[in-house]
């Protein structure tokens, strides 16, 4: 049964002129007016209450690991605390769970591929909280949210009220979903359910990841035409995503900066015809093109803008150096943008959300 926790009475966690630095993965100075942690639905509401008392916007906070925050941010920033994981009966191969919204994805994804469990292995070292997961679908290496997701159940903010919402009612496409639209501000997330199978075929659509993991198999001495255990393609994942990203523990950066742009067909055939190298992947009726491909082409790649660079290794990946404002890496940003249309005539989204000052 799907449920939501509750608690008697709210006791909530209160900071104000809350530092935010060390809770946005670029690690930019930001301050907020409060800061509060919560994680049951008494205290969901109370922290509701708390920011409507002092005329404030509600903005949840999960692991800021996809968020441009300003110096100063005038709202009432609210954490969902981690609490622990329901897992629901086992229904012949398919597994459900419940995962809360405060707690780790990477955690997750190494605790349902210890038991086994198909569908997250491809999602392995995505930082971040479960709850702000489906806000944009996330996905990596052929794999996205949608395609475990059930549903996700919300607090809706003006009445109060909980909810499970189905997640084909969340309309979630590539990096998108009504959480970063219409739903936006009206709903704060607060669990997860999703459906794993303990029998998959694990998704190699990635060519990378395929090879890596047959040799990764040879080395165990087991043979590539048996399936790979999640585990495997977990940990091959993560030996990827570590050799190509950045710690953002180590060196400020919200992951990939960029959304892969999509395009019609006929303009990447002309592209194709041009730039012969250029990766491109179908995605139904247009493609979808490497975004960090085309900056890397640009001459980007290891390039510095005051505290702000592209990263050597990965250009889709911008990093902060330290002691930057967001407006240095907006210069950045647009730079890049720039570049890449003037010579492409194609036009690069940002993929984080630059956060209103309120």
């Amino acid at each position: 049964m799907r449920c939501l926790t509750t608690c008697e009475p709210p006791m909530l966690v209160k900071q104000k002129d809350a530092d935010l630095t060390q809770l946005n993965s670029l690690g930019l100075t930001s301050h907020a007016r409060f800061l509060l942690k919560a994680s049951c639905l008494d205290e969901y509401l109370a922290a509701r209450d708390f920011a409507q008392h002092h005329r404030l916007p509600l903005f949840p906070l999960g692991g800021g690991s996809n968020v441009i925050l300003p110096s100063r941010l005038n709202a009432m920033v609210l954490q969902c605390l981690p609490t622990p994981v329901q897992w629901l009966p086992q229904e012949g191969q398919t597994q459900r769970l419940i995962v809360p919204a405060g707690y780790s994805w990477h955690q997750l994804v190494l605790e349902t591929c210890a038991r086994g469990l198909f569908g997250l292995e491809n999602l392995a070292l995505i930082p971040g909280h479960c709850g702000a997961a489906p806000v944009q679908n996330i996905g990596a290496y052929g794999a996205e949210l949608a395609q475990t997701l059930e549903a996700v159940q919300v607090v809706w903010l003006q009445t109060g009220q909980q909810d499970w919402i189905d997640a084909k009612d969340c309309q979630l496409s590539y990096r998108d979903s009504r959480f970063k639209r219409d739903w936006k501000g009206h709903v704060l997330i607060t669990a997860l359910q999703l459906r794993l199978k303990t029998q998959a075929e694990v998704n190699l659509d990635y060519a990378d990841l395929a090879q890596r993991l047959a040799r990764s198999q040879a080395d165990l001495g087991t043979a590539f035409t048996q399936r790979p255990l999640p585990e495997q393609v977990a940990q091959v994942v993560m030996q990827i995503r570590r050799e190509k990203l950045p710690d953002p523990a180590l060196l400020g950066n919200v992951g990939s900066y960029f959304k892969n742009p999509r395009v019609s067909q006929a303009q990447a055939q002309q592209l194709k015809q041009d730039w012969p190298d250029l990766p491109v992947y179908p995605d139904g009726d247009q493609v979808k093109l490497a975004a960090g491909w085309l900056i890397d082409q640009c001459g980007f790649k290891g390039q510095r803008l005051g505290a702000f660079a592209v990263h050597d290794q990965q250009a889709l990946v911008l990093t902060h150096l330290g002691g930057g404002q967001r407006e240095g890496l907006l210069d950045l940003e647009q730079q890049i943008q720039a570049e890449v249309w003037r010579r492409f005539a194609v036009q690069l989204a940002r993929e984080p959300e630059w956060v209103e000052a309120g």
